[in-house]
């Protein structure tokens, strides 16, 4: 059951999410035991908020026959799943409370940003939404919880939010086709694999330029060289995307530029506020 739950909550981007949350804790300088909180309340966050795509899509992936689905394949009942969800919801909401109630306020603003993606947001042209919400709160999350908190820099909230649109529309490239024949209508699957491909390429350049020039006098040779760098990632994705070929080959293009971005920004990270 415990093995069929974590691959219910989509792991990759929980433990991804996570890693960033302590990253920009540990960079920032907070406490130890509050760079702990931190992490273990993103953890929870995102264990929460994977956990109840699945048990909510379990009706629609149960249709399409989706096997890789532990609900849809019987291993594990959507109850459960649901359960677990709300618990740990809970758990990182309780966690949150003990680094103060702004870092906490934060925090519910995130997890209630991926809640409502899930309950119906991602079949509407607002499904890019919660993800500039809840990625564009993760800085303010972390320099919230420091004692006294401090909001993030305009530049740190902006840059994050850059991050969500890219995150959204990459994750959802790769499957517009399928998702389109199970009814979800999410505003990359309006807007198509073309311009969908542009906005990936034009979000990850300009949160590069916000991370590098927002940073102020932390500008280095390395922030020089992730900036060059995601320009040619992204130039190699426009050429893709006008060619209309190798959609897979796109989306590993856009994950190099989104890691060298928050490469760039954990480098930013005692900048922050």
């Amino acid at each position: 059951m415990l093995h069929a739950l974590f691959r219910s909550s989509h792991p990759g981007p929980t433990v991804a999410v996570s890693f960033i949350a302590f990253a920009l804790a540990l960079g920032i300088g907070l406490d130890p035991w509050r760079i702990v909180v931190v992490t273990l309340m993103i953890l929870c966050n995102q264990f929460s908020i994977g956990l109840s795509n699945d048990w909510l899509d379990a009706a629609r992936d149960s249709r399409n026959g989706r096997e890789d689905k532990p609900i849809a394949s019987g291993e594990i009942t959507s109850a459960t799943v649901a359960r677990a969800a709300i618990l740990l919801a809970a758990a990182s909401i309780a966690l949150s409370l003990t680094i103060g109630g702004l870092a906490a306020l934060a925090h519910v603003l995130f997890l209630a940003s991926g809640w409502l993606y899930n309950v119906g947001l991602k079949s509407t042209t607002a499904s890019v939404i919660p993800y500039i919400i809840g990625f564009g709160s993760l800085p303010a999350i972390v320099t919230l919880a420091a004692d006294p908190p401090r909001l993030a820099h305009g530049w740190a909230l902006a840059a994050g939010a850059l991050l969500g649109v890219a995150a959204h529309f990459s994750n959802v490239l790769p499957d517009l086709d399928d998702d389109s024949v199970t009814g979800v209508r999410g505003l990359p699957h309006r807007l198509g694999a073309r311009i969908s491909g542009l906005v990936i390429a034009a979000s990850l350049v300009s949160a590069s330029l916000t991370i590098v020039l927002g940073a102020g006098s932390a500008i280095t040779v390395v922030s020089i060289i992730g900036l060059t760098l995601t320009l040619i990632l992204a130039v190699a994705s426009v050429v893709l995307v006008i060619r209309n070929t190798m959609k897979r080959i796109l989306f590993r293009l856009t994950i190099a530029a989104a890691l060298i971005n928050v490469a760039l920004l954990l480098l930013s990270a005692p900048r922050l506020s």
